[in-house]
């Protein structure tokens, strides 16, 4: 790959920050530093998500005739960079970065027409029903259960997802549902679109131990789905899910997101620098920084090739499960470097107390992020998942 830009590259590189310094507004910047969850508030991603489709820019990886921009990988990566560098949020990708790219390669013309253009416009926002009580990083041993009514027409939908989130702000859900249980647990599971406001759909929260809502329960009782929801063929849903999930584990830009979060520790420890001239006076915490700077690196080279083999029709393959190893890493020792940083200071957490916060700046969003981020070695396939998968795809185990 190679890693020099071209004039014009370096041209629409420019065009990009021009574009960020006259439209990102500062209380989506403000809020992006603040946000101490996996994604940012509903709200304010759509205000950015709505700003991004004026101008064309909101699902760079889409088809041109759906919406997106046909740039280049170079193009995708200096326009994630300039993002994160002027402080823009990251898009909510359960719909546009994790649904799509399963309803364009597997879907019907008609769930295309439908779907796509509402969720690019924000008219549906998607949750991911993936996850249940008794079935996590097993996931096909999902007992989330679809049958046939006596019609054909429709499925009938019992049981319930856990862990899902942004499931209390969400219209729809896509679910990996069993619809034949007399199979190899990977052969009867097919993948089902889901209204919620469809009735017997109940969403119950659930609250984190930094005391946010950001995931729930969801209970499906004899809920009604057409059968025109069913994304490809029934029982082959999973083979899409694992399509999907490549997606999610290794197609985007993690390291530009941990670049951000490091200059955010830079400036904690200058602060704790002017506040006591002995901080740090050993190098450990600077020794720290420096090795997890060394490591971002690698992993941002890594996400380029992926990018470039996405761009080019594919799929990530067995690197999108080396970059969700890295990144869940890299992300938990800059949180926990953080932590070490301000010390003491971090028992000023952003905490709702009789419906009112502490405070809310940065500083009070450390100790919630850290906590937050404890979940990412399991969320979106565990880190034993992922070495597991390595060890078979890669390695020939």
């Amino acid at each position: 790959m190679n890693l020099e830009f071209t004039k014009e590259e370096r041209a629409f590189q420019l065009e990009v920050r021009e574009f960020l310094k006259e439209n990102l507004p500062e209380n989506i910047i403000e809020a992006t530093r603040n946000c101490s969850g996996v994604f940012l508030d509903k709200d304010i991603a759509l205000e950015w998500q709505a700003i991004l489709v004026k101008k064309g820019w909101a699902v760079p990886s889409w088809p041109e005739e759906h919406g997106g921009t046909n740039w280049t990988p170079e193009q995708k990566y200096l326009f994630s960079r300039e993002c994160y560098h002027a402080g823009a949020p990251m898009l909510i990708p359960l719909g546009i970065a994790m649904l799509a790219p399963v309803i364009l390669a597997f879907g019907t013309p008609e769930q295309k027409a439908n779907f796509l253009p509402k969720m690019l416009h924000a008219e549906h926002y998607w949750c991911q029903g993936y996850s249940e009580p008794s079935s996590g990083s097993d996931l096909a041993s999902l007992k989330l259960r679809a049958d046939a009514d006596e019609s054909g027409e429709n499925f009938i939908v019992n049981g319930s997802k856990l862990w899902t989130t942004h499931a209390h702000f969400a219209d729809h859900i896509f679910c990996l549902v069993r619809t034949d249980p007399n199979v190899k647990p990977q052969r009867g599971i097919s993948f089902l679109l889901i209204d919620m406001s469809t009735p017997g759909v109940t969403v119950e929260p659930i609250i984190t131990m930094a005391k946010e809502h950001e995931v729930n329960q969801v209970f499906f009782d004899n809920v009604v789905v057409p059968r025109s929801n069913l994304v490809g063929e029934e029982n082959k849903g999973w083979s899409y899910a694992k399509y999907l999930l490549e997606f999610e584990r290794g197609g985007g830009f993690s390291a530009h997101m941990i670049w951000h979060h490091i200059e955010d520790v830079r400036g904690l420890m200058d602060q704790m620098r002017e506040q006591n001239p002995d901080f740090d006076k050993s190098g450990s915490l600077k020794q720290r920084l420096a090795r997890i700077e060394i490591d971002l690196k690698s992993l941002e080279l890594t996400e380029l090739r992926v990018l470039e083999t996405v761009s080019s029709g594919g799929n990530p393959g067995p690197a999108s499960s080396v970059n969700k190893l890295t990144t869940t890493r890299l992300q938990q020792e800059t949180n926990q470097l953080a932590v070490d940083v301000i010390g003491y200071q971090g028992l000023a957490m952003n905490t709702p107390e009789n419906g009112e916060c502490i405070r809310e700046d940065y500083l009070s969003s450390v100790v919630p992020r850290y906590l937050n981020n404890r979940a990412s070695s399991i969320f979106g396939g565990s880190q034993e998942v992922q070495k597991n998968i390595l060890a078979k795809m890669v390695l020939g185990l």
